[in-house]
């Protein structure tokens, strides 16, 4: 059936409304629409949101696929009301060419539960010492226009400036990971009274707020796009709100895990915890509320890095950072921001769709709820509570800092281009 009628639902939180989607398109939003000939949906109390887009996802296809394919992380995606998801480049090999990011974007065509734009790396082998194609990555079928070597820091002075220019030229932005690696070497968490207390090496505020003082300069000298992977210190939310203040074309994001989570989990010794940029202060984690509240910070993006069982259930020195998130990113960003009061729906919807679908230029998405608009649809029912119980993930992965712990909200429907990708909760 195409035409499927989304009964009072309350609309980026305000009043009920009804929403026809015919096809692919919204064709209407009002109050008593006609339900003849359609499939008819009962949202009463629900919120509906423009379908989700995350800037920053690990895919891992190809080379690690015991830990997410394409498939499998999009079906998460979904689950997690994203209709876009951006996959980042340390592949193995790495989306360094045209070829491999034509391969990711093949499959997420083929097999995709929610449309998937690849990022190209910005220098060959992610190693920092030569650009890679920019432009051929461009000018490829997937039409790259983000640029990132996350995982690692574009360390070298000259090799960032030189890419800034050279995406200057199409209108891309370079995305990056702000740690200066010589500040890093052997830390195992955030350098404070907790590392200190815990004998782990420390990894300090100024690794980051360093690279990303530099980087704005290179961006304003250049007169290019530049953006800030998970901001997560509140220095850091300094210098970006002074470089906007300048006039600076600088975005940032910060991830859910940023805005709820603390150093002090970390002495519990789960490796569940260890992240990079890793898990910073209770007053970091104020000052990136705060700042994703009043624009400083743009958008929310998930960092999802899944992980097979023995990369994590190992002893915390020798396990690997990272954690899987989009299908828990709504509930955190509902608990801190939207419960808390700092942002409503309409302001979610602003972050975790309209301003990651223009950073990323990603064409249908983020796009308003109204008649012939693409219908990337979210339902949420944001009265809900439960506990997070990873077995039931869509995600191959199932390294979650929040296992047990209970979170508001849940996905009931996701709509790509009026296609149901999540119906009653469950993957359609």
């Amino acid at each position: 059936m195409s035409k499927i009628l989304i009964r009072g639902a309350q609309v980026l939180g305000g009043e009920a409304q009804d929403v026809l989607i015919d096809g692919e398109l919204i064709e209407a939003v009002g109050s008593g629409l006609s339900a003849e000939g359609a499939q008819v949906i009962e949202a009463g109390g629900q919120v509906l949101l423009p379908g989700l887009v995350d800037l920053h996802t690990h895919l891992r296809e190809p080379g690690r696929e015991d830990s997410e394919t394409v498939l499998t992380g999009t079906q998460a995606a979904a689950s997690g009301g994203y209709t876009a998801v951006f996959a980042m480049a340390n592949t193995f090999p790495v989306a360094d060419t045209a070829g491999v990011v034509e391969q990711v974007y093949r499959l997420g065509r083929e097999h995709g539960y929610c449309d998937v734009q690849p990022i190209g790396a910005v220098t060959v082998g992610l190693e920092g010492k030569k650009l890679a194609e920019l432009g051929a990555m461009h000018e490829s079928a997937a039409g790259v226009t983000v640029f990132s070597d996350d995982g690692k820091c574009v360390h070298d002075a000259v090799i960032m400036r030189r890419a800034l220019e050279y995406v200057k030229a199409f209108g891309g932005v370079v995305a990056q990971h702000a740690q200066e690696p010589r500040l890093t070497e052997g830390a195992q968490m955030n350098e404070g009274i907790v590392s200190a207390e815990l004998g782990l090496g420390g990894w300090p505020a100024v690794a980051e707020e360093s690279v990303i003082a530099r980087d704005v300069l290179l961006a304003e000298h250049v007169g290019s796009r530049v953006h800030i992977c998970h901001l997560s210190t509140a220095g850091s939310v300094e210098i970006v709100r002074w470089a906007k203040s300048r006039g600076i074309d600088v975005t940032a994001e910060v991830t859910p895990h940023h805005l709820l989570l603390t150093d002090e989990m970390v002495r519990t010794y789960n490796p569940v915890y260890k992240v990079n940029p890793p898990l910073r202060t209770e007053r970091d984690v104020m000052a990136l509320r705060e700042a994703l509240a009043d624009g400083t910070i743009d958008i929310v993006a998930t960092d999802h890095a899944p992980h097979p069982h023995e990369d994590k259930d190992c002893e915390w020195a020798a396990a690997a950072m990272g954690m899987v998130g989009l299908e828990t990113a709504l509930s955190v960003v509902q608990q801190t921001m939207v419960e808390t009061g700092l942002l409503d729906w309409a302001g979610v919807a602003d972050r975790m769709s309209v301003k990651p679908a223009q950073i990323g230029r990603a064409a249908g998405h983020g796009r308003p709820i109204s008649a012939g608009e693409p219908a990337n649809l979210t339902l949420l029912d944001s009265a809900y509570r439960g506990e997070v119980d990873p077995a039931g993930f869509a995600s191959r992965s199932r390294n979650t800092p929040y296992e047990g712990r209970e979170l508001p909200g849940r996905v009931t429907h996701t709509f790509l281009r009026g296609r149901a990708t999540v119906v009653d909760g469950k993957l359609a």
